[in-house]
């Protein structure tokens, strides 16, 4: 391989600069892909896509073209937008922002509420001492997440699936912090009502969540 590179010196170049652009930082991209630097581009969307993809999935009735088209739209979106972009302020809550406002506005065409979708793939057995019925529970509690209206149901998306910290889903929600915590405190309390028989485990789950 070695070889390769010494004689075609070109390649080796592309290879050193793919390297350092997977180590530079969302913002660095955004600087370079405003230069119409199309392997910064490429770095950027393999870093993002499938989270992206999977938030819009979720999102938008698990609807996997609509997803798909809105993952386009949104890095059409980054690219387009990002001579502008403000290097001081993070990528990621910038992204989840303009994600936001996609999904309000497709709610907004549709004429339609959206439906709760979470799944729990795991918690940590170590986490605690008490026996959980993790299958059950998972059940029950997608049923219930399913009644949510599509602010709780994002707030809830954003921290547990694209584990976001509270600060940043205010910035990409456009709220306060303390608006943040109130809607999952209480949007969890709700549901404990619902699972007695799970309050162990739910437990966890807010711990988890607010920390």
């Amino acid at each position: 391989m070695a070889g390769v590179f010494e004689r075609n010196p070109i390649l080796a170049v592309l290879m050193s600069m793919m390297r350092n652009l997977q180590h530079q930082t969302d913002e660095v991209l955004m600087s370079e892909i405003a230069l119409k630097n199309h392997r910064a581009f490429e770095t950027l969307y393999a870093r993002y896509s499938k989270l992206v993809f999977s938030y819009f999935y979720r999102m938008l009735w698990k609807n996997r073209e609509l997803a798909n088209d809105m993952t386009q739209e949104l890095f059409t979106k980054v690219v387009v937008n990002a001579p502008s972009f403000n290097t001081a302020r993070p990528f990621k809550t910038w992204m989840y922002s303009i994600a936001h406002n996609m999904c309000k506005n497709e709610y907004a065409k549709n004429e339609i509420r959206q439906k709760a979708q979470m799944n729990i793939d795991q918690i940590e057995k170590n986490q605690s001492p008490f026996h959980m019925d993790l299958g059950a529970f998972k059940q029950k509690l997608e049923g219930l997440l399913q009644q949510l209206d599509e602010v709780k149901k994002e707030t809830i998306e954003l921290r547990f699936f694209q584990e976001l910290s509270v600060p940043e889903i205010a910035t990409a929600m456009n709220c306060s912090e303390g608006t943040v915590k109130s809607r999952i405190f209480y949007t969890l309390k709700d549901l404990q009502k619902e699972l007695v028989e799970f309050k162990d485990i739910l437990g966890l789950i807010i711990i988890f969540i607010l920390s």
